[in-house]
């Protein structure tokens, strides 16, 4: 006789290994890469403008911290076209590359944010940004590493990494949104603004996963968390003591690094 305890939807079922074959999840990744290409390439493409004429002028090292996240999402994507075209040891040695990679990206991210701060009310550009900005690269940092332990799991090991990499989306699709629309003043509504195209490739993998009978706990312990340090991200923007602990900080900065 089955029981309550043992009872499972028809098609639904946590894994914490894939049961079925890893070639089933390379095309997938091909579509989660892409859309995080598209918020990318339309965010930053439609601020290119703004960003060639702000006054003052961006400094030496904003550009290299462009080019070294370009980077990355360039190794992401040969990571994913190797798997794809069946070359996995390749990709096994270029992981450890992508791994020293992301150490850089972990020093020149908060260091760029720290160098580009001013005193402005709000925006990109405001010493309580840097909630987004810490927050987005610790989120990072923690999916990476984790990713890299799973990678004997390859099912769990390619969704990880690929979060990692939407942690750190928002910027392109946020650019995107704050191109036709003002930056709300609401905690709700600003959330939605600066992360809906994270909340949109968590939504799809999950939706796909489910939909496949695939969702992986590894997954969705990693998409909830992210999803957390969202919420905390866009409260701690909005909180008054969060600006001024920043504003601190930022003076602190200047007098030992200015």
């Amino acid at each position: 006789m089955s029981t309550a305890a043992t009872v499972v939807r028809p098609g639904f079922q946590w894994h914490t290994r894939g049961s079925w074959s890893a070639r089933e999840d390379r095309r997938p990744s091909l579509v989660w890469l892409g859309l995080i290409w598209i918020g990318m390439i339309a965010g930053f493409g439609l601020d290119g403008d703004r960003f060639r004429h702000e006054v003052p002028a961006p400094g030496t090292l904003i550009y290299v911290h462009a080019a070294v996240f370009t980077v990355w999402l360039l190794i992401l994507t040969a990571q994913v076209l190797l798997v794809v075209s069946d070359r996995v040891a390749i990709h096994r040695k270029l992981g450890w590359f992508a791994a020293a990679w992301a150490c850089v990206m972990l020093v020149l991210g908060p260091w760029a944010a720290m160098v580009a701060k001013g005193p402005l009310p709000s925006g990109p550009g405001s010493p309580q940004f840097l909630s987004v900005q810490f927050g987005d690269i610790s989120a990072f940092a923690v999916l990476l590493l984790w990713g890299i332990t799973l990678r004997k799991n390859p099912a769990a090991h390619k969704r990880v990494m690929i979060l990692a990499t939407v942690a750190i989306v928002d910027p392109g699709y946020a650019r995107l949104a704050n191109h036709f629309i003002a930056e709300p003043h609401s905690t709700v509504m600003w959330f939605v603004s600066m992360f809906y195209g994270n909340v949109m490739v968590i939504a799809l993998m999950a939706a796909w996963d489910a939909w496949r009978g695939r969702l992986m706990k590894q997954f969705a312990v990693g998409a909830v968390g992210l999803l957390s340090v969202e919420c905390l991200q866009a409260f701690l923007y909005h909180w008054g003591p969060w600006r001024s602990f920043t504003i601190e900080l930022l003076a602190a900065w200047g007098r030992h690094f200015g």
